[in-house]
């Protein structure tokens, strides 16, 4: 039989509706008003008439961007300097963690230490230069993989998550003959496929939107990452020009290079998430509550 909702309950269900599509709405709003000024003419975008919609309708500046060669090597290198630094920091995460999670490990103790340290303490920027530049890294992409390979956080989630796999799964294993290597391989990964998409993601994101490490260790603009050309074009395109003098191209292009530049960043990345959206926060509750 089917039970009827009380006033009150109804009450709740329109409240709850009309607060989450106000959340929705100025969560949304400063990306679709981004867009649209990426395409918006220079004299509406300066006057601030900009909102929803573009309005003088113009692409000089993507087309000024994108007629770029340096743009296009940029970006390869990002997606390259993203593939190869995320596929690092899983397998030394991974490792890290899975050894972190054997509560019977001499030392345990002693190596969580070590990785929390990390999270309050570090050498400073100019040691970490001075360390970079000793081991011949300047201008590689190890610069910008090796001295983030590891996120204290992203490792303690999956600690906690290879803690909260049932032991006796293991010991079945070493029982079929497995050693360590093989349980981790064929055990441990497949069940992790939402912690390890969650952590991919992480760490895919963070480092295609660093900047700071390749604008510190590289000084060869065919190294730069796209996130670095971006910043050296607004850089360029808003460094207080005499607008009197300037041409019609070089307005436009300094009066949206902020909004393109976003839209250029994110788009990949918001291309790849819905793929990993529905292991997100399955990956992270699963990591965060044993049980």
């Amino acid at each position: 039989m089917k039970i009827k909702a009380s006033r009150s309950y109804r009450a709740f269900q329109v409240a709850n509706a009309v607060i989450l599509m106000g959340v929705v709405v100025v969560t949304l709003f400063p990306f679709v008003n981004i867009v649209a000024r990426s395409f918006s003419g220079e004299r509406y975008v300066r006057s601030g008439e900009v909102n929803l919609l573009p309005k003088g309708f113009n692409l000089t500046t993507y087309e000024t961007v994108m007629s770029d060669p340096m743009f296009w090597t940029n970006y390869r290198n990002t997606v390259v300097y993203t593939v190869v630094a995320t596929a690092i920091a899983m397998v030394l995460t991974t490792c890290y963690a899975y050894v972190l999670s054997k509560k019977h490990i001499k030392g345990r103790g002693l190596l969580v230490g070590i990785a929390v340290f990390t999270m309050f303490f570090n050498g400073g920027l100019i040691p970490n230069y001075v360390l970079v530049s000793g081991l011949g890294l300047r201008n590689t992409i190890w610069a910008i993989v090796l001295p983030n390979a590891i996120s204290v956080f992203n490792l303690l989630v999956m600690k906690a998550f290879f803690e909260s796999l049932p032991e006796e799964l293991e010991e079945a294993a070493a029982v079929d003959g497995l050693n360590t290597y093989g349980t981790l391989a064929r055990i441990v990964l497949p069940l992790s496929k939402a912690v390890l998409a969650t952590m991919i993601l992480f760490y895919a994101v963070t480092y295609w939107n660093s900047w700071f490490s390749a604008f510190l260790y590289m000084d060869r603009s065919e190294l730069f990452p796209v996130t670095v050309y971006l910043r050296n074009l607004i850089a360029g395109a808003t460094s207080g020009t005499d607008q009197s003098a300037s041409s019609d191209t070089s307005l436009q292009v300094a009066a949206n290079i902020k909004a393109v530049t976003i839209v250029l960043t994110c788009l990949p990345i918001m291309l790849v998430y819905p793929f990993i959206q529905r292991y997100f926060v399955r990956g992270v509750m699963l990591g965060a509550v044993k049980g």
